[in-house]
């Protein structure tokens, strides 16, 4: 999603550092989206705990992996073009993938 900013002159729509790759993160989504949907069929017939942990624990790492991702585009795109600009949109967008650091460390 864009975000718009009004810089005083004239409003400009923002992107976000995953837009270049939006269909890929996209295709990602569906695939562990898939996964999740496998695990609640295993579960439902009754599958064996041990095959259901596997596949619980390969979503936990799709979705990790996705998470990364996204935290280095932001890094790349966000936060290095208010780092750039400096000022309080620096110390905000540092402050924020500081905080989205900790809660992916955290999980």
């Amino acid at each position: 999603m864009a975000e718009e900013r009004d810089t005083g002159e004239s409003t400009q729509m923002a992107t976000y550092g995953y837009h270049d790759n939006k269909k890929s993160h996209l295709d990602r989504l569906s695939r562990i989206e898939g996964q999740v949907r496998g695990l609640r069929r295993m579960v439902e017939s009754d599958s064996y705990c041990i095959d259901v942990l596997t596949q619980t624990a390969a979503v936990n790492k799709a979705l990790r992996s996705f998470a990364l991702s996204m935290l280095d585009e932001h890094l790349k795109h966000c936060v290095g073009h208010a780092v750039a600009n400096g000022g309080e949109e620096a110390d905000e967008k540092v402050r924020e993938a500081s905080e989205a650091i900790a809660r992916l460390v955290r999980s």
